[in-house]
């Protein structure tokens, strides 16, 4: 099973440069987090899954710590699904800068980084 949580909006200081960790910018996040579920889905028992409101409440609170690189927001979203669900099975984020200064148009940076149990 996996549960995801795509396109979840946020305004952040995060970046490498003095200007952008000043001025922010806007991110996207995508998460997918598979596990087998320890119990039948037909309980309809949310213990039974992995949260979607705890995986933006969470994202919330660590886009609020800046930081110069995006992996390491990445991966200390990951970081956080492993420690909350250990019987997640395998984890993706992608985090995606908006309009990135580069002196050029572009539509978004990105990294994606992924986590795969044993």
């Amino acid at each position: 099973m996996i549960v995801s949580l795509h396109g979840a909006a946020f305004f952040a200081y995060h970046g490498f440069y003095a200007e952008e960790q000043k001025i922010g910018n806007h991110f996207l996040v995508d998460i997918d987090v598979e596990f087998t579920p320890a119990a039948d889905t037909m309980e309809d028992n949310l213990d039974n899954t992995v949260n979607y409101e705890w995986l933006y409440d969470m994202v919330c609170e660590e886009m609020k710590i800046n930081r110069k690189l995006i992996e390491t927001v990445a991966q200390a979203v990951i970081n956080q699904i492993v420690q909350q669900y250990p019987f997640a099975i395998s984890v993706r984020v992608v985090l995606k800068k908006l309009n990135p200064l580069l002196g050029a148009k572009v539509g978004h940076s990105a990294v994606t980084l992924s986590y795969q149990k044993g």
